[in-house]
């Protein structure tokens, strides 16, 4: 059985709009064949599926980095999408993997719809 490791899970939001930007934006930071990636409406909307194909990730994939992007103007969240909403979230859902699995590192960002990558911490 082969070893089957890599670096990181990325998770996303399914919408066409932002792909180009996350795509190039992965490919900056990533090399070819390092991470698992999950789009999810909402990106961590839905944070009990989310929470799982992290598990999965870690657990089959040995992954050391979880990294969290959620955007604006999300079909998702509605009216409820505000920065804050989303910052929030995306504060949760990254203390809740870290509760699950203290080893990881996870980066969590705010996607603008002009494709500017914001950190949230």
């Amino acid at each position: 059985m082969s070893d089957h490791n890599c670096e990181a899970v990325i998770v996303t939001c399914i919408d066409f709009r932002f792909q180009e930007y996350i795509n190039k934006w992965i490919t900056e930071k990533f090399p070819p064949r390092s991470f698992d990636r999950v789009a999810s409406a909402g990106g961590v909307f839905d944070l009990d599926y989310i929470l799982k194909q992290v598990g999965i990730s870690k657990r089959l994939h040995h992954i050391k980095k979880a990294v969290l992007i959620n955007h604006e103007d999300c079909g998702a969240y509605g009216e409820a999408g505000t920065v804050e909403k989303h910052a929030e979230d995306l504060k949760n859902a990254a203390a809740k993997i870290k509760a699950q699995y203290p080893e990881l590192e996870v980066e969590t960002y705010y996607l603008h719809l002009d494709g500017t990558f914001e950190p949230i911490s």
